[in-house]
């Protein structure tokens, strides 16, 4: 008896999971106009533009690297959800679209939330290893965010 209704418990289970996958994650990488770039708005130098491309542009631009588990459900909703929140926060594919006072703002923001620690996020570092920010990364990030600003109030 117990057997039986196992049985039937991992068929629905399977049924369910092979369903979902049918529901679409709901973010794609759409073109990038590189003139509305923050590489092109800003002075990025080549050690914060390895440092954003490592640890933040999978969730900050229009160039996300989705990996195979993009693609199975229901990792791929999570990912689309973190994905889309994270371009809607500060996109840096898009960063013509803030006016000098955002600006000013999402560099302050890049440095404070680095430096607690918050981004990136936890569960994107289970996986990411290699994206986690060390303390020199942190300073570099910091040192940038704060020449630009400078550079924002001069013009």
């Amino acid at each position: 008896m117990i057997r039986k209704i196992l049985k039937w418990v991992a068929i629905v289970v399977a049924s369910v999971f092979v369903g979902i996958q049918f529901v679409p994650k709901s973010v794609t990488n759409a073109a990038v106009d590189e003139s509305r770039t923050i590489n092109a708005r800003l002075r990025v130098t080549p050690e914060v533009n390895a440092i954003l491309a490592r640890s933040c542009n999978d969730c900050h631009t229009q160039q996300t690297r989705f990996p195979w588990y993009s693609l199975v459900a229901p990792v791929s909703w999570m990912l689309a959800d973190h994905i889309r929140e994270g371009r809607d926060h500060l996109n840096f594919s898009d960063w013509a679209s803030y006016d000098a006072e955002e600006q000013d703002m999402l560099l302050q923001n890049i440095c404070r939330i680095t430096r607690r620690g918050a981004m990136p996020m936890p569960s994107y570092l289970y996986i990411h290893g290699d994206a986690r920010l060390s303390q020199e990364d942190v300073k570099t990030l910091c040192d940038w965010t704060q020449a630009e600003r400078g550079r924002l109030e001069r013009k």
